[in-house]
């Protein structure tokens, strides 16, 4: 049965130390910034450490040497850390790979404990006895042949150079237990867990073990990470046994899936922050979404302040999965563009316009504020401007049959007529706006249909910014032959 969840006293305040703990061997992924981002929240929340650790003891994978597209994207998110690489802090250094001899000092302790053992089967024995034990329908796991090695053995196979790694001696016969925030209490019979490798054979400390000498040192107290190492966890509470340490509080995140129930793949959209990143997500709605996700709030659009105060840690979900819905976060997109000051929102999709329509550079900043305050509405994500913004940079291409699919073809013959009057007359867009709707009226033609003909030739689509604003956006010289071509 679940044991609620709540802080102790003693557990509040600066004593507690949380840390996001990438890998940096592939882009950012979605589950990887909710990982960041409860993280922060926590420590913000009880005024403690949010650290950053970079995890990259597999430097054969390592895509991002120096962390620096992880500590890019953490800062554009709005995530900032107090301690790791770049800002330093008192548990130096916070890349693993520069952290070697500090885990063979504590392989040596866990080896003087009894503890830990060399294994010298190599891959291909170590597969044969995986592929005999799922033949024979036996949970595959290390067989423990060199935990029985006599120190004769031992030192002939070293003389021999054979290869060897480091693992764990695990006591089979006892359970370890841990608290999860979400769980609650979890006990783990370990008779289901193998003796896991703590190096590989080049003397590099695994995942496994490196994390967990980590997170002992720098005084982890609460270890807030996804559901997928929930089976990690085990091993690591039993060296947490080993070396006498209280362990920290756990909190095993629900996992991300699409809609269809599946773990986020790199082929769903929005798998990762670049995705998102490039496709005109806001940092701030990227957060927002992540944080409410699965959840239910009042007011669901929250910034990383806000959400530090709202957020409740004392009632966590208790299931793995949470499906993650694209809808959802375009519709939260459009409340934080909504919200940007038009000058904000201009700097934002300056660079969408200009990889499109380098020209943009020939304009002043406020006469592309003005652009983009034109449209603004029509945004669900920043790369949405080039499309909405078209129609100025590129005369569009319109045809008989583009208006005739739009239009009463009467009326459209009643509104070519209309409109090349007004061309005549045209001076303002007030004016030319004003004469169109009353010649409309006066043929009984709907408005609606009279702001579409002359919307699709100013800019080839039925919808967008009003007749006098596309007129002021375009002037009137450019109006007056857009609207000339379309009715010649």
């Amino acid at each position: 049965m679940k044991t609620p969840f709540t802080l102790s006293s003693n557990e509040r305040g600066p004593s507690i130390r949380v840390r996001f703990a990438p890998s940096p061997t592939g882009l950012m992924h979605t589950g990887g910034v909710r990982t960041a981002l409860m993280n922060y929240l926590f420590a913000a929340q009880k005024q403690g450490t949010f650290i950053l650790r970079i995890e990259d003891t597999d430097q054969q994978r390592n895509f991002d040497p120096n962390a620096t597209k992880i500590i890019e994207d953490l800062t554009w998110l709005g995530l900032h850390y107090e301690e790791g690489p770049i800002k330093g802090g008192p548990h130096k250094p916070y890349f693993q790979s520069l952290r070697n001899d500090i885990y063979q000092e504590r392989l040596a302790e866990l080896y003087n404990k009894g503890r830990a053992y060399r294994c010298f089967c190599t891959e291909e024995e170590l597969e044969k006895k995986r592929a005999r034990q799922i033949a024979l329908k036996v949970a595959p796991r290390y067989d423990r042949t060199c935990v029985a090695l006599s120190e004769t053995q031992i030192n002939t196979k070293l003389e021999q150079k054979i290869p060897f790694i480091w693992r764990v001696k695990l006591d089979t016969q006892g359970s370890i237990t841990i608290q999860d925030m979400a769980h609650g209490t979890i006990t783990f019979d370990l008779k289901n867990f193998a003796d896991f490798p703590l190096t590989r054979t080049d003397g590099t400390a695994t995942f496994m073990f490196a994390n967990f000498v980590d997170d002992l040192l720098m005084e982890i107290t609460h270890v807030i990470r996804g559901e997928d190492h929930l089976t990690n966890t085990a091993g690591q509470a039993m060296l947490y046994r080993a070396f006498e340490s209280p362990l920290p509080m756990f909190w095993h995140l629900p996992i991300l899936c699409s809609i269809e129930g599946k773990k986020l793949s790199k082929r769903d959209f929005g798998s990762s922050l670049r995705d998102l990143k490039d496709e005109g997500y806001l940092p701030e709605a990227i957060c927002n979404y992540l944080a409410i996700i699965g959840a239910s709030f009042k007011d669901e659009i929250m910034s990383l302040q806000e959400l530090t105060h709202i957020f409740n840690f004392e009632s966590m979900h208790t299931t793995g999965h949470i499906k993650y819905d694209v809808e959802k976060l375009q519709w939260i997109n459009r409340k934080w563009i909504a919200q940007y000051s038009n000058e904000k929102l201009t700097l934002s999709c300056l660079p969408y316009l200009l990889e499109a329509f380098p020209s943009v550079k020939n304009l002043d900043q406020a006469a592309v504020t003005g652009l983009i305050k034109s449209i603004k509405t029509d945004l669900t994500t920043l790369k949405d401007v080039v499309k909405a913004l078209q129609f100025y940079f590129e005369t569009p291409q319109v045809t008989h049959k583009d208006i005739a699919a739009m239009i009463d073809a009467q009326n459209a013959i009643t509104l070519s007529t209309i409109v090349a009057h007004a061309v005549e007359k045209i001076h303002n867009a007030t004016e030319f706006t004003n004469l169109v709707k009353e010649s409309s009226k006066a043929q009984n033609i709907p408005l609606k249909e009279t702001f579409t003909f002359i919307r699709m030739a100013l800019t080839g689509t039925p919808k967008g910014p009003g007749i006098a604003e596309l007129v002021e956006m375009l002037g009137i010289d450019e109006s007056t032959r857009r609207l000339k071509a379309v009715l010649e």
